[in-house]
């Protein structure tokens, strides 16, 4: 898996999908017994992921004063993640920075921010626009 994944786990992103998927059937002992899916509840159309929610209760709950809306490192801070600049390089190329924002950190770090809000919003997070763009 790769940073973004981690990210997306830590977020509680897959916790439905897993129960989505319910693991293949055994034999059925009864072949009159109705599938196992109406026992299993099935998640709301992909719910949204309280990005926000998550993301400001670590915040109030972390003893530096962590600002994740603007800032990738303290996003990755926020959720307990390696926050080096060999870490967030990982991850800008994982999802795509183009190269001639890789070779100014500043640059980099704007542009990572964004993507990984924009990616959480499209993966199903609820993220304000204001944060987006």
């Amino acid at each position: 898996m790769g940073l973004f994944g981690t990210i997306m786990e830590k977020l509680g992103f897959g916790s439905t999908a897993h129960a989505a998927t319910p693991p293949p059937a055994a034999a059925s002992t009864a072949p009159s017994a109705p599938a196992a899916a109406p026992a299993v509840p099935k998640p709301a159309a992909i719910s949204a992921v309280d990005v926000v929610g998550k993301l400001e209760g670590l915040a109030a709950k972390n003893p530096q004063k962590l600002n994740w809306k603007t800032s990738i490192v303290d996003l990755m801070k926020l959720l307990n993640l390696d926050s080096s600049l060999t870490a967030r390089k990982e991850l800008a190329t994982e999802l795509g920075c183009p190269a001639d924002k890789m070779g100014d950190s500043a640059q980099m770090n704007m542009w990572l921010h964004k993507a990984v809000l924009q990616k959480l919003a499209a993966n199903g997070g609820n993220i304000p626009t204001e944060l987006l763009h």
